[in-house]
């Protein structure tokens, strides 16, 4: 059993994650129960081209019942590398093979119920070539400008989580915000 917890009942063993009732013991000495999601990790890949502009896609998530703009991403593969996963996604994903991908930095997605790891990539040197889906994905591939994407994220059209934590690390890294 993880040393965090005070007890762990497995309540579902699920095909990307496993939920779990846990017993976290407070400062004060209180066990307090809680839902806990073990995620095995992802990586969110940010392919920019040449002239700079973004590759996006329009992807179906069915949790929050809309089709989501946002960068291509995936989960690890059971001990999978994160930077083979974010080749693996990409060009799944977007078609797009890329001669460089180097690491933007980390970032958990959902601290306070799930210990998943984003793992976010900036991918260059892009070549364009067929996308390989999974056979229920519905996902199309849009480029924007930088300038585009940040409006999109200012008005609140691209809402996803994982793509502004990578495009904020991005953004940071080219200079600021």
């Amino acid at each position: 059993m993880d040393e965090r917890f005070t007890y762990d009942e497995l309540i579902y063993r699920g095909r990307v994650a496993d939920f779990h009732q846990v017993g976290v013991r407070m400062p004060g000495g209180r066990v307090v129960r809680r839902d806990f999601v073990h995620y095995g990790g992802a990586a969110v890949i940010l392919p920019v081209l040449d002239d700079g502009s973004i590759v996006l896609i329009r992807n179906r998530r069915f949790a929050v019942n809309e089709h989501l703009l946002e960068l291509p991403a995936g989960m690890l593969n059971d001990g999978e590398d994160p930077l083979a996963a974010a080749a693996r996604e990409l060009t799944e994903e977007t078609g797009y093979t890329a001669g460089r991908i180097e690491p933007l930095g980390t970032f958990f997605t959902s601290p306070g119920s799930s210990d998943e790891n984003m793992h976010a990539f900036l991918a260059q040197d892009l070549s364009n070539g067929p996308q390989a889906l999974e056979d229920y994905e519905q996902i199309t591939v849009e480029v924007h400008s930088d300038a585009a994407v940040r409006e999109r994220v200012r008005e609140g059209t691209l809402h996803d989580g994982k793509s502004i934590g990578a495009l904020c690390l991005y953004w940071l890294r080219k200079g600021g915000i």
